[in-house]
């Protein structure tokens, strides 16, 4: 049987092993060296960086100056697929690595470190949410992003926070019923948004799960002129707050339009370096993670995404270790429930850009 409980303590201690794994700041000097050395490994390799917005800033400078991309985890995919190089390197977490394969799997898949997991990802094992469907075979199985090439292959569909709610609308439309995972904070949002009859899976995120109203409220208090957005993986009481809400693509997007000067900001706060980039007069707050029944497990930063670094990356471009692997069957049922979403948001005029 199921034990959620033990699954979120397992979670808990790995997200805390990770904090604690994260490696340490370097001179700028040596900094400066190890840039120009993967600069040179990227050329060697026939190689393009993608970084995710929540990976640290370096990394998010580098894959730019070197003509690869910083965005969100679909879009990092497709550009991979899209451009000539040969190895396609993610600074992500794991299933941003996977998705890439699945989308690419002629191309050697890199990543820094393997072991970036998401919490998301480890919250939906395959053989339970397996389990999960088959108690419900009545309902149409739709999966986050955030999840393993396993799950994908045993859902119906996937989507990225940017385009669930159409889709899951246009399921409600045709009188479907749906299974939802792994997110219960997004699977909430979305159903408020679309009335459809969903059961929701009860995973989280790390970090968006760790924000606090009654702190928020503080803090707004202190920052009357200050906007909230957020990103639907936070919980609904937080983001009634919220006068913009979405993917971090539309987070991104929104600050370059709003009229406003100072933003707490509801995602990981990794996405400040590009916000920051964007508009460098604008002021960016992270949400609050303290306050009552705060447990602050990441805090405001993913503990997986900060194993990334300027050492790992030089070292797997050097040894070529840490690369994806899934084998061709894993692709292809994988694949099913990518395209049925890339189909539709191709039909529809969506951006297949979404989060993770």
């Amino acid at each position: 049987m199921f034990d959620l409980k033990s699954l979120k303590d397992s979670i808990s201690q790995k997200a805390i092993a990770a904090k604690i794994s994260a490696p340490s700041p370097m001179d700028e000097h040596e900094e400066k060296l190890l840039i120009n050395k993967i600069k040179r490994q990227l050329e060697e390799n026939n190689a393009v960086l993608v970084s995710h917005y929540y990976v640290d800033e370096k990394l998010q400078y580098l894959a730019e100056e070197t003509g690869g991309l910083v965005a969100d985890s679909l879009e990092m995919a497709n550009f991979g697929r899209r451009h000539q190089a040969t190895t396609l390197v993610v600074c992500g977490v794991r299933f941003m690595g996977e998705t890439a394969k699945i989308l690419s799997p002629n191309k050697r898949i890199l990543m820094p470190t393997l072991e970036a997991e998401c919490s998301l990802d480890l919250a939906c094992p395959a053989e339970i949410f397996q389990e999960f469907i088959s108690q419900h075979p009545d309902r149409i199985s739709v999966v986050y992003a955030n999840t393993s090439a396993e799950v994908k292959g045993l859902a119906d569909w996937t989507v990225t926070s940017s385009n669930a709610v159409p889709i899951i609308k246009h399921l409600h439309n045709q009188g479907e019923k749906i299974l939802w995972a792994p997110d219960r904070h997004l699977g909430n949002w979305v159903q408020a948004m679309t009335g459809a009859d969903m059961i929701n899976w009860e995973g989280h995120c790390v970090v968006h799960d760790e924000f606090r109203t009654s702190a928020l409220q503080e803090l707004l208090e202190e920052h009357p002129d200050a906007v909230v957005i957020a990103h639907p993986e936070s919980p609904e009481e937080l983001l009634a707050k919220a006068k913009v809400i979405g993917s971090t693509k539309v987070l991104v997007n929104v600050i370059n339009t709003m009229n406003a000067n100072k933003f707490i900001v509801a995602t990981d706060e990794g996405i400040f370096y590009k916000m920051q980039q964007m508009q460098p007069n604008k002021q960016f707050i992270v949400a609050p993670t303290g306050g009552k029944s705060a447990t602050c497990t990441a805090c405001g930063h993913c503990p997986w995404m900060a194993l990334n670094s300027l050492k790992n990356l030089s070292s797997v471009l050097e040894s070529g270790h840490s690369e994806i692997q899934l084998d061709n069957p894993m692709i292809e049922k994988a694949r099913v429930s990518i395209n049925r979403m890339m189909d539709f948001s191709a039909k529809q005029g969506l951006l297949v850009q979404g989060d993770a």
